[in-house]
């Protein structure tokens, strides 16, 4: 673990850090976004409270939703800084307020966390050692496990199929704690990602044209494509309130990840007959969800698709103007 050097003082409270003129704990900036689910947002910011990591702050952004109850949280939570946007500018635009925020206020690292997770008390302390022995660590993720089943996992890290389709590693597979080294993936997800400053700086923030889904993804991939690694750390753990049998069959979803996937495949520099193979797999995954009795249930979500393949052909990126 990260420890003190001699001369640095422990920490009394989240938010204030401390250095010294030999060694200085890197600066940590944590970003959640509070959207309709503001006792998520409040259990979170608990967990977050009981953090070992001596030195790190944390922003809130309501992302423009009314019943996030801002107010509240904030006579709550004082040691926290709070933002409102005034309107839902997606994951990726009310990230980035809490971004630009941070990186003025001259972090080392940002961390990105859902509203709907817990993390163990460790996990910056986990994170940062790692992406301290390397200076070409710039993205780092931890195990992310289900809060309803905490020793199964949701996501270690993830790939990404040469035609754009994401997947999560290690879905559904028991938490071996035992699994100590880090590994290199395509991504980490979003729901709690660990950045360098250095590499925003560098790279960007992230792209408001993905509204939301697969924006950490593309992340990752300009971040690879700097020269940079982006890794999976096993021994970080948190805990997401997603349940197992969810599987992303909202309109919104499904629509956003047809078009934010292609949007991802053009802007990774692919082709036309890449791009072109993608559409195809697309347009099969609706065909069979239309014609194949065994997905009566995904039948209504077909035309979803069509809709999100429509749009990237038409250069309709953003805020979606249906679903939300």
């Amino acid at each position: 673990m990260l420890a003190p050097s001699p001369g640095v003082i422990a920490r009394d409270s989240p938010g204030v850090g401390y250095g010294s003129s030999e060694w200085r704990i890197p600066h940590v900036g944590v970003v959640i976004l509070n959207w309709k689910r503001p006792n998520d947002t409040r259990a979170c910011l608990h967990s977050l409270r009981a953090l070992t990591y001596p030195h790190y702050q944390v922003v809130v952004v309501d992302n423009g939703d009314s019943s996030g109850d801002p107010a509240s949280l904030r006579r709550e939570f004082t040691w926290v800084h709070f933002i409102e946007n005034g309107r839902n500018l997606g994951f990726a635009g009310g990230s980035n307020v809490g971004i630009q925020h941070l990186l003025d206020a001259g972090v080392d690292y940002v961390f990105l966390l859902n509203d709907d997770t817990e993390v163990a008390p460790d996990l910056l302390d986990i994170l940062v050692e790692a992406a301290e022995t390397n200076a070409d660590i710039a993205i780092l993720g931890p195990k992310i496990c289900y809060f309803s089943q905490p020793g199964l996992v949701w996501s270690a890290g993830g790939r990404v199929s040469h035609i754009g389709e994401p997947s999560h590693l290690g879905v559904d597979l028991p938490d071996n704690r035992e699994e100590h080294d880090l590994r290199d993936v395509d991504y980490v997800s979003g729901c709690g990602i660990l950045v360098r400053s250095s590499l925003i700086k560098r790279v960007g923030v992230l792209d408001e044209r993905f509204f939301a889904y697969f924006e950490e993804t593309e992340w990752c991939a300009r971040a690879r494509r700097a020269g940079f690694r982006v890794v999976y750390v096993p021994r970080a753990r948190m805990w997401h309130k997603i349940e197992m049998t969810v599987r992303g069959t909202s309109p919104l979803y499904l629509y956003l990840m047809t078009r934010n996937r292609l949007l991802f495949l053009q802007l990774r520099g692919a082709g036309p007959i890449t791009i072109g193979r993608c559409i195809v797999d697309l347009l099969r995954t609706a065909g069979s969800w239309a014609l194949q009795p065994r997905h009566q249930r995904m039948r209504p979500y077909a035309p979803v698709l069509l809709v999100g393949i429509r749009d990237f052909l038409l250069g309709r990126f953003g805020r979606p103007s249906a679903y939300l």
